[in-house]
């Protein structure tokens, strides 16, 4: 946006300054006019009869307004003059050092126009005005260097899981045309297992991106319905895996979306089947109301997890075993990076917690809402704890 040119912010402080100066010197001079000199006579002053008395000498001068006025107007215009001089140069000095630091701040973010994010403003002293834009500045640096660190290694990694099937898929049609006895029907299959995954994987990039722009409908949904869908979704699974599924709690109201939400909690739960023991282990699923939050907490038994670990399992393409799994719910890496996108989209709470004994907890905190009374006037809960499977 082009502008026309103008005064600066420092000559713009340094002639305000100026002019206070000034006219507090004005000012002043009007009060000595109006309260003092109003009152001599504009006549001249004859003295009186007694001070020729014995023949002694002749009375003092005695000045009037006039002769006061000729007096006093130089010397008041030299002091206006001295007041502007003094005032201009110590407001530039003194508008140079109250802008300082945003002569720091317009350099950090000009450093960050031309693509360096690392620097920072970092003012000393005492907090103020300045200052605490200062920190906002910073803080709004290191989000953003963090962000695009955070997409460049996103796109780079969908890169790769994009490009895996292709090559694939790639692979499998050379060795099918340079071997025309190959059985098509195993080509077949395993083409059409590569393009699932490659489709998998669109999708929940698209996923993804629509959470990150929070560009869907909101209504009110009750957790613990959401729960006990996902859970009956998933329960073939958890039966073949060996799993034991449990969904527990009371009704958990929240407003968003409802497919986001389902979408969030099957996530969860076919993570907590996945990465759970071989045979034998537990997945519990509860809902409740606490405070003014709507909470869900998915806990599963497991390998353990090392502390380091758990703030980038939800990073896109990172797995929390570290190995690719082979199965037919290998997933695509972006569970719980879907889920921490549709978490943060509901203006929600994620925190996972390793289990002492092998395992994770993964607690989500919702805005909730207020829940209607039942008849009796006390809240019902929507069912009592009962195993799934």
């Amino acid at each position: 946006m082009r502008r026309r040119p103008g005064l600066s912010a420092r000559l713009k402080l340094t002639i305000s300054y100026a002019g206070v100066i000034v006219v507090s010197g004005a000012l002043l001079l009007a009060v000595v006019w109006v309260f003092l000199l109003r009152y001599v006579p504009d006549d001249v002053i004859k003295p009186g009869p007694g001070f020729f008395r014995d023949g002694g000498p002749g009375p003092p001068f005695i000045p009037n307004r006039g002769d006061l006025w000729r007096a006093f107007a130089p010397r008041a215009a030299q002091a206006l003059a001295f007041l502007l001089l003094f005032g201009l140069l110590g407001g530039w000095l003194l508008a140079g050092r109250m802008l300082a630091p945003l002569t720091r701040i317009a350099d950090a973010a000009r450093l960050a126009a031309n693509g360096s994010l690392s620097h920072r403003v970092r003012l000393e002293g005492p907090r103020d005005e300045f200052r605490e834009l200062a920190d906002v500045f910073d803080t709004m640096l290191e989000r953003l260097e963090s962000h695009i660190t955070e997409q460049q290694r996103f796109a780079a990694n969908a890169s790769h899981e994009l490009r895996t099937p292709l090559a694939i898929s790639q692979t499998l049609l050379d060795v099918a045309r340079n071997d025309p006895t190959r059985n098509r029907d195993e080509l077949i299959e395993r083409l059409q297992t590569v393009n699932t995954r490659a489709i998998d994987l669109i999708e929940a990039l698209l996923l993804l991106s629509r959470s990150d722009r929070r560009s869907f409908n909101r209504e009110p949904v009750d957790l613990s319905l959401v729960a006990e869908e996902a859970a009956e979704t998933l329960l073939p699974f958890a039966e073949k895996r060996q799993i034991t599924l449990v969904v527990t709690g009371e009704r958990a109201q929240t407003v968003g979306s409802a497919e986001l939400i389902l979408r969030m909690v099957t996530n969860l739960v076919q993570n907590a089947i996945v990465h759970n023991l071989p045979a034998g282990g537990s997945v519990t699923v509860h809902t409740a109301s606490e405070g003014d939050a709507s909470v869900l907490r998915v806990e599963n038994t497991g390998p353990p997890l090392p502390w380091d670990l758990i703030p980038t399992l939800t990073e896109p393409f990172q797995r929390g075993t570290r190995r690719i799994r082979t199965d037919e719910h290998a997933g695509v890496g972006l569970g719980l990076a879907i889920v921490h996108s549709i978490v943060r989209a509901h203006d929600g709470i994620l925190d996972l917690t390793p289990r002492p004994a092998g395992g994770l907890v993964v607690t989500i905190r919702l805005p909730g809402t207020r829940r209607d009374p039942s008849p009796t006037g006390a809240h019902q809960p929507v069912g009592e704890p009962s195993p799934v499977v």
